[in-house]
């Protein structure tokens, strides 16, 4: 018992000792270049004023990246961490946000029609002026855990918490 004991312990020693995983370079060049990049670790990644369409960005580690005045419609974010991201003025009409972590991420201002959020997780992001009129997969206990105001767009028999 006692090697597997000592084996375990300097396998936590070197996980601990190994510095967190950061952000990949060539991936996010290939997004910047419009390419998708399921998967990838866009973390902190500067993509403010990308166009593109129809990326596969699903799974994808966008955590704090910069996705402010991006045109990126279509995207699929499916079970992406989006945590924290800035989205100021992005337009995702028709995006797959599926799943995804969202929580305490900014799209003010956004344009989210037509965008599905079944099962994502909305815990503090704020949709102040965001236009998701069209938006599925929306449900008011999860809307109750975000935030917007009185410009905020939602589907019919939805509301949401002023910020």
């Amino acid at each position: 018992m006692k090697p597997i004991l000592t084996a375990a312990a300097v396998a936590a020693l070197v996980a601990v000792a190994l510095p967190a995983a950061a952000q990949n370079a060539g991936q996010i060049a290939r997004v910047r270049a419009g390419g998708s990049c399921a998967g990838c670790n866009l973390f902190q990644a500067a993509l403010s004023g990308l166009e593109a369409r129809g990326l596969n960005l699903s799974r994808a580690r966008l955590r704090q990246a910069d996705l402010s005045l991006v045109v990126i419609n279509r995207t699929r974010f499916a079970n992406a961490d989006l945590r924290d991201v800035e989205a100021y003025g992005g337009v995702f009409s028709g995006s797959n946000f599926s799943g995804a972590n969202m929580t305490n991420a900014s799209f003010v201002g956004a344009y989210l029609d037509g965008a599905a959020f079944s099962g994502a997780t909305l815990s503090g992001v704020n949709f102040s002026g965001a236009s998701m009129r069209r938006a599925t997969g929306l449900t008011q206990a999860r809307l109750n855990q975000a935030c917007g105001d009185e410009a905020t767009q939602l589907p019919g028999g939805l509301s949401i918490p002023r910020c």
